[in-house]
């Protein structure tokens, strides 16, 4: 009897020493999120305004709050040190499109500044480079911003299509196929126009070869894996979630309405949720950062702490894009419709759950459907809230 409880006693012993190791290993899970860049304010019109105070109609946007400032080390060898991420970058990319399995052997046989452990970036490194200053004119591309600071990192447009400035990420769209024909997708982020989608592997989503690939570029990284994007959510069973990964807390479920941009704005300025009176929209790279792009179903949010009211749902951000100013951007948690041309009748899964897209602030739909022959955005004007606050 004393030799059974003696090995009980150890048992227990080595079962909380474990469980107090992986709660320690949990706790140092962190990463941080850089500002946006966006310095500007923008009404609905897309016109530059003042900076609103806290009793106009358009405070609480983007440039209101000036998160943790980028910043880099040039390392003088083709390589760039993110000095709040630790992340090293390729300065400049090889000039090339691959298509997305080429592109990891691209990245494995990479020797550059001396190191050859290069690996290519997730889909939320790949947009803690993200600069929202950005603008494509397409007819004056010396006038344009690529959506990267070019201080460090070099970016070239492709002159016969400057939109194309698109990047891949190690991260594949897991959620089912993409476009009309059951595509195989993964992400990529274009430094070109300042939007997230999936774009086509090479693959039909059943694994078989034949799809038209035009390719994206590389980026290289390299750096500690799993750590960047990596969350770790607390319920603090008031209604909110906190990210102890990057210090902001969530409100858990949104409330069921869908607002204008302004409305938006507004709506987070007057909240009270769980005592507190500082909630805000977040920005575009805050709102990334919640996506679970390895979950398999939709809505692309980690379920067991949060709740989206319409699985199938878009969610605001604070951020003004900056090609079309009178739109802002929005994360899309539920599919990223888009259809074959302005024509077309039959919205797809175009740009997968997980892709930020923009639309327009305030209006009809009917005011913005504009004429194109490529790939032409589902249009809503209101979506949904998330918000959201940093702990002091």
């Amino acid at each position: 009897m004393k030799t059974l409880s003696l090995k009980l006693y150890f048992s227990l012993v080595i079962l909380l020493c474990f469980a107090c190791k992986n709660a320690q290993n949990k706790t140092n899970i962190h990463f941080v999120i850089t500002d946006t860049g966006q310095d500007k304010f923008y009404n609905d019109d897309g016109e530059k305004i003042a900076k609103p105070s806290e009793t106009d109609e358009y405070y609480g946007q983007d440039a209101q709050y000036v998160g943790k400032l980028s910043a880099y080390k040039d390392n003088d060898d083709g390589t760039i040190t993110d000095l709040n991420t630790g992340l090293m970058w390729q300065k400049t990319p090889a000039n090339t499109r691959y298509n997305f399995y080429d592109a990891f052997t691209y990245v494995e046989q990479l020797e550059l500044g001396g190191y050859t452990d290069w690996r290519l970036p997730t889909i939320k490194e790949l947009y803690s480079l993200l600069n929202s200053n950005g603008e494509l004119h397409p007819r004056n591309l010396e006038q344009s911003k690529p959506y990267i600071n070019t201080n460090y990192f070099d970016f070239n447009y492709d002159k016969r299509m400057p939109f194309a400035g698109q990047y891949w990420s190690s991260t594949k769209y897991v959620k089912g196929p993409i476009q009309n024909i059951e595509i195989e997708g993964a992400f990529g982020f274009n430094f070109a126009d300042g939007h997230i989608k999936a774009y086509e592997t090479g693959l039909y989503y059943n694994g078989e070869r034949g799809v038209r690939n035009p390719g994206n570029y590389v980026r290289a990284v390299r750096g500690k894996e799993n750590v960047y994007g990596v969350n770790n959510f607390i319920d603090n069973r008031d209604g909110t979630i906190t990210d102890q990964a990057t210090g902001l807390m969530w409100q858990q479920v949104d409330d069921g309405n869908t607002y204008n941009w302004k409305e938006s704005l507004i709506y987070a300025k007057n909240s009270t949720l769980a005592g507190y009176t500082d909630w805000r929209v977040p920005n575009t790279k805050e709102l990334q950062s919640i996506v679970d792009y390895e979950k398999k179903t939709i809505p692309a949010i980690n379920e067991n702490f949060f709740n989206c009211t319409n699985p199938d749902s878009w969610f605001w951000t604070s951020t003004t894009q900056g090609d079309f100013k009178y739109t802002a951007c929005y994360i899309a948690f539920g599919k990223a419709y888009s259809k074959d041309n302005s024509k077309a009748t039959t919205y797809y899964d175009w740009h997968g759950a997980g892709a930020q897209r923009s639309d327009p602030k305030s209006g009809k739909v009917e005011d913005y459907l504009l004429e194109s022959i490529n790939a032409a955005d589902s249009i809503r004007i209101k979506n949904y809230v998330r918000l959201v606050r940093t702990i002091k």
